[in-house]
């Protein structure tokens, strides 16, 4: 495919991070952002085993909560936030900005795609639907 048709994006990695003290973490989503297609979308998905395995008694609902707290402020969604109202690049800075609550964002990472939303669909299958390895 020629390069002309593809755009650069960025990428993060949301990142469920139970008890912050410990540091260990499962990644629960992904948000994208595209800006010469104009999109910022993310997809995210908890997985309560992974989530009781390393702080028993976790709320399970509260963090998916949470997670689904960043997929509205991508989406824009009324009601949102304040954050949820600005434009897509600076929601997207906010999403993936570093922070030390149960909810993180990883490092940015770039790439080149043809389409956001596919390219949104195979991060999620790979970086969080795909079981870890042994």
């Amino acid at each position: 495919m020629p390069a002309s048709t593809r755009s650069p994006f960025a990428y993060s990695i949301v990142r469920v991070v139970p008890r912050v003290e410990r540091g260990e973490r499962f990644n629960a989503g992904v948000v994208v952002f595209c800006r010469q297609r104009d999109f910022l979308g993310a997809r995210v998905a908890l997985d309560e085993k992974r989530l009781e395995a390393l702080a028993p008694g976790s709320d399970a609902s509260e963090v998916r909560s949470h997670l689904e707290a960043v997929v509205r402020v991508a989406d824009g969604a009324p009601g949102a936030g304040p954050i949820a109202a600005l434009p897509p690049s600076e929601r997207f800075g906010w999403l993936v900005a570093p922070s030390s609550t149960i909810i993180q964002a990883s490092e940015v990472h770039t790439g080149l795609c043809e389409d956001p939303g596919k390219t949104l669909e195979s991060l999620f299958t790979e970086l969080v639907e795909s079981p870890a390895p042994d």
